[in-house]
């Protein structure tokens, strides 16, 4: 029998900074009001994982520990979210003077943010992170993680290749991503399936 191999990403529950379209990245935000109510209501819909594997930030901790109240997650800072530096917690129309800022718009993908990550910084370091967690034993387990670290792993490992931006990734839902074989997943090959998660809802972001 194939050694199947199932991983989920998911993205953490809608925030307070979230609502506000603030960048957000190693600053922390509550889950908002709405964004409970929406992950409580997801309760029930993901099956039984092995294991959940989460940010080290208290927004996915915390989803984690409503969509999987019975599972006690365990903690990665590989999986945070880019950091944003010193542009935590403002918006567009904060920054939109800001020339650092509109140069980084202009090279999101190379440029480095003040006091924050570059892309290749911030990629390189989940990609290190997702090495260190295939080598674990279970076959079917999930990642409570942030919609750029999703991205990034999709990039790297989705069936079909697409550009980082042009993957839509809702609060608390995500992808499954499924290898045949576990030897091909620590090969790095990319996967044989992808599929929203949970199956039964519909991505909207």
């Amino acid at each position: 029998m194939a050694d199947i191999v199932a991983i989920t990403l998911l993205r953490h529950g809608l925030t307070v900074a979230n609502e506000r379209k603030a960048y957000l990245g190693w600053t922390d935000s509550p889950l908002s009001i709405k964004g409970e109510k929406e992950i409580l209501d997801l309760r029930g819909s993901y099956p039984q994982y092995e294991k959940i594997y989460t940010s080290d930030l208290p927004r996915c901790v915390e989803t984690a520990r409503l969509l999987f109240p019975d599972i006690v997650p365990v903690k990665n800072a590989s999986f945070r979210e880019m950091n944003f530096g010193s542009w935590e917690g403002q918006t567009y129309d904060d920054l939109k003077a800001d020339e650092d800022y509109l140069n980084w718009l202009e090279r999101p993908m190379k440029a480095l943010v003040p006091g924050g990550e570059s892309y290749p910084g911030f990629s390189e370091r989940v990609n290190n992170g997702w090495k260190q967690l295939i080598a674990c034993k279970e076959n079917r387990f999930a990642i409570m993680t942030h919609g750029g670290v999703i991205r990034d792993l999709l990039v790297r490992y989705a069936p079909k290749e697409k550009n980082f931006f042009d993957w839509g990734i809702s609060h608390g839902r995500g992808y499954e991503l499924i290898w045949e074989d576990r030897n091909s997943l620590r090969r790095g090959e990319r996967c044989t399936l992808l599929q929203a998660a949970p199956i039964m809802g519909k991505l909207n972001g």
